[in-house]
């Protein structure tokens, strides 16, 4: 989670920037970054506004030290919270917030994840199956791949990785658990190349890419997180307060798309003369449609390419 740039440079920082920043200027403005990840973002935001208070969310406990380092200078202005992001309305009451100013998602695994060479996230070096972003879950990928029947596993590889050849993956991998089990990431890659056929692995990115992103999605339950999570968000922002989330595959814009939608139209029931004030939109999206990095930061930073950028502001209270 967090920052899926490298660290330096968070993934569109100033368009980020641009669409929480009127939401942030007044003085006592609170703001949630839902993923703090290495705290880019964050800190970019508590110096553009000194008047801002933050409170950083991580599931990671690495996230969270490290942020706390990044962080030190804006002291008391800064509360970090370890848990997982759909644990927000428990965050802001235990912190005594009843509403904020702004809340950011920046979803996915961080880049320092995916460079740990321990955590196995990614698919280009050989690590362990594990997958966790808290190092203190039980689940492991290896637990997935290893105990998983075949048509759970393939469930999994279809609905969270949209992988075409999910099936036959599924059925190698039973096969080759059966010999030994599945303990490292680049076992896990010949599988993959070997179920894949020939010409379908010459497109559309490295082959295994669709099976890690699903492996690691339910490992962390991350969808089931986020459609908790986009809810309680937008329920804890004041009039004039804003939202802004960078999704970085189909599957968790798709979540954000829909919640974002679902507040801002108006929800009068078909057939009546004249709409409803209590179904008024809640809030206006400030995007339309995703936006995308540009191509001079996708050069700069390659894991920018897939992020997808969609945001709104809170037009009226609740009914």
């Amino acid at each position: 989670m967090g920052s899926a740039g490298t660290g330096h440079q968070p993934v569109m920082r100033d368009r980020v920037a641009e669409l929480l920043g009127p939401a942030l200027e007044p003085a006592g403005a609170v703001l949630v970054d839902a993923t703090i990840g290495r705290a880019g973002h964050a800190r970019a935001l508590l110096a553009a506004h000194p008047g801002l208070s933050l409170i950083g969310i991580d599931t990671d406990a690495t996230a969270i030290a490290e942020s706390r380092r990044a962080l030190t200078e804006f002291g008391e202005r800064v509360l970090l919270v370890q848990a997982w992001y759909d644990e927000l309305p428990r965050i802001l009451a235990e912190a005594g917030q009843d509403a904020v100013q702004g809340v950011l998602f920046d979803l996915g695994v961080s880049s320092p994840q995916l460079d740990d060479p321990l955590r196995g996230f990614a698919y280009s070096r050989d690590a362990p199956l594990d997958m966790r972003m808290n190092q203190a879950s039980e689940l492991t990928a290896a637990d997935v791949l290893n105990t998983y029947p075949a048509d759970r596993l393939s469930r999994v590889l279809r609905d969270y990785g949209e992988e075409r050849y999910a099936r036959r993956i599924a059925d190698a991998v039973v096969r080759e658990r059966a010999r030994a089990p599945l303990q490292n990431t680049a076992r896990l890659v010949e599988i993959v190349l070997a179920s894949i056929p020939a010409p379908a692995r010459r497109t559309g990115g490295h082959p295994a890419k669709r099976t890690f992103q699903a492996l690691r999605i339910e490992v962390n339950g991350e969808l089931t997180a986020l459609a908790r999570a986009m809810p309680a968000a937008l329920d804890a922002i004041a009039v004039g307060g804003r939202i802004v989330a960078l999704a970085y595959h189909s599957l968790e814009d798709r979540v954000v798309k829909r919640e974002l939608a679902a507040r801002s139209a108006d929800a009068t029931p078909r057939g009546l003369p004249v709409p409803l004030a209590a179904a008024r939109p809640q809030f206006r999206l400030l995007t339309r449609g995703a936006e995308r990095p540009s191509a001079a930061e996708v050069a700069v930073n390659p894991r920018a390419q897939s992020a997808r950028l969609r945001a709104a502001e809170r037009i009226r209270a609740a009914a």
